[in-house]
């Protein structure tokens, strides 16, 4: 956990220390309450597990349901109001703003959260839902609503989430 300590003090120019992102920031703390929690979901302890991300809601204000997976050198800055849901999957070097949901679109028992690709950054407020796959080095702009696949390198910005053409 370590290198994801490095990874957010190296990413934001708020961050004086690292001693100042492993006492102080919230999405870091998330992240620990997430690792221990998806051990236990993962044997099967649902109710252990789901105890302690409730806890770390309670302290963190960010909710990531054990049964997420989330790569390496995740960054929720700021934090407050993040959802992430069960069969979501974020892979490594993300970042991801405040008020952000990572959500479903079915009640089934199925795949039914977004999977992000690696270096993916989802602005404040925006909504991810369903079982869509966004990928590579995609942006994903303040406020916007994604309920498509988006190919890796776009950019995607409004409501619904449209791709932002590059000027020629």
């Amino acid at each position: 956990m370590f290198d994801t300590a490095k990874a957010i003090q190296k990413r934001d120019p708020a961050a004086k220390s690292l001693i100042e992102v492993i006492l102080l920031y919230p999405g870091y703390h998330a992240i620990l309450f997430h690792r221990v929690a998806h051990v236990l979901y993962k044997t099967h302890l649902y109710f252990l597990a789901r105890l302690i991300s409730q806890i770390s809601r309670t302290l963190t204000g960010i909710e990531i349901h054990p049964g997420a997976q989330i790569g390496k050198r995740l960054f929720i800055d700021h934090g407050m109001g993040v959802v992430i849901g069960e069969t979501a999957i974020i892979g490594d070097d993300c970042l991801i703003y405040h008020q952000v949901t990572l959500g479903g679109m079915s009640a089934k028992d199925e795949k039914r959260h977004p999977t992000l690709g690696n270096n993916v950054m989802v602005g404040t407020g925006a909504k991810v839902l369903g079982n869509i796959h966004i990928g590579d080095n995609v942006k994903i702009g303040a406020n916007c609503i994604v309920i498509k696949n988006v190919e890796a390198g776009k950019t995607i910005i409004g409501v619904p989430g449209e791709i932002l053409a590059k000027k020629q």
